[in-house]
């Protein structure tokens, strides 16, 4: 039998993910710190030769997964955070090189937001510049809540590349992430940022004054950076768009759960849709509103547990529980034990992933 020729392989398709870079660090780490990496990587749904092979694959949802299990092994719940933190700025790749060849921080700004999909397909950027020169993040065709390491990663690098390439201590006037965080971790990416983080908002974005739209980049490189556009206009000409419409509504949902207004009514009007039609594309993959809202939920209790500066009252809140108690009976239908169960055994699994850590080879 004759196999089916492959289809020609684009540009695009060739390009390496940004995304795939921060997984590939997150992997050197745990390399290094001698953890046992092959549950890790069945658990996030990777293998050794993606995560080797810098050019490889891997998708935003694999790597959301793969920066969350890795977060949990090393101990490090600002991951995504210190991640930024590289010796060389150059490894985010092709935005880096895209912003570092504009003459002024509006232009490459502007050129970030518009091929950041290129690169990765999960987040959609928007810049804009009036009152002041913001970014803006939205997440397409994967679950906003599933992620915080990957976000905190970006909006933290992005700055400090603003900095590096402009020579000036560019402090944002405005910080949003619609994820939570307890006060503790929040204090460390405040002191980076050089002012008070918003946690569960609407949006996720950040600002800078307007004044420093037309701060001059110092690398500026007017010759590659016509070179780069070509070269991503016609990427992008070859991108296709992915995703679910549950993920869609999931990413509506996030943000109401706190205020209890997480209706169908609600999302439906979010996603410009009457309630029959949010209905009908939900069934069309499998699955209903009320079973989007279950597993949402399901998700985020398991991750605000696993922080002990959530109270369980606090969690019931978050998720859009009226009483404790509610979200307690639902929580033990969902797993089968009590909220305050689920931390008691945390001590343990984490001498085990010491001991396993510590009788891997190197």
């Amino acid at each position: 039998m004759r196999r089916k020729a492959r289809p020609p392989v684009s540009r695009a398709e060739r390009l390496p993910s940004a995304h795939g870079a921060m997984s590939r660090m997150a992997y050197a780490r745990l390399k290094s710190a001698n953890i046992a990496l092959d549950p890790l990587m069945r658990e996030a749904g990777l293998t050794r030769q993606q995560l080797d092979d810098p050019t490889a694959i891997i998708t935003v949802r694999d790597q959301i997964k793969f920066l969350n299990v890795a977060a949990a092994a090393l101990h490090d719940d600002l991951l995504g955070f210190h991640l930024s933190d590289m010796p060389d700025l150059r490894a985010i790749g092709l935005l880096y090189y895209l912003l570092a060849s504009s003459e002024t921080l509006l232009d490459g700004l502007q050129r970030v937001a518009r091929y950041s999909t290129i690169v990765n397909e999960g987040i959609v950027q928007t810049c804009a510049h009036g009152s002041e020169l913001s970014m803006s993040f939205r997440y397409h065709g994967v679950g906003r809540h599933l992620d915080r390491h990957q976000i905190e990663c970006w909006t933290a690098g992005l700055v400090r590349a603003c900095r590096e390439l402009t020579g000036l201590r560019l402090v944002p006037s405005r910080v949003r992430l619609s994820h939570h965080r307890g006060e503790a971790q929040g204090a460390e990416l405040s002191d980076f940022f050089g002012q008070a983080i918003e946690f569960g908002a609407p949006v996720d974005d950040l600002a800078f004054p307007s004044r420093f739209a037309e701060a001059r980049i110092r690398s500026a490189d007017p010759y590659l950076n016509k070179l780069l556009l070509t070269y991503c206009e016609d990427a992008l000409s070859h991108r296709k768009r992915a995703g679910t419409f549950r993920a869609s509504v999931e990413n509506a949902i996030a943000p109401l759960l706190p205020h209890g207004k997480a209706s169908v009514e609600t999302v439906a009007r979010q996603l410009a849709l009457s309630p029959r039609t949010l209905a009908r594309r939900l069934s069309e993959e499998g699955t209903s509103f009320s079973d989007v809202l279950e597993g949402l939920r399901n998700d985020l209790a398991t991750r605000y547990l696993a922080d002990k500066e959530f109270g369980i009252s606090q969690i019931a809140w978050l998720l859009g529980y009226e009483e404790t108690s509610a979200f307690s009976r639902a929580f033990k239908r969902w797993t089968g034990k009590a909220p305050r169960d689920m931390r008691a055994p945390r001590k343990s699994v984490k001498k085990a992933a010491r001991r396993a850590a510590s009788s891997a080879p190197p």
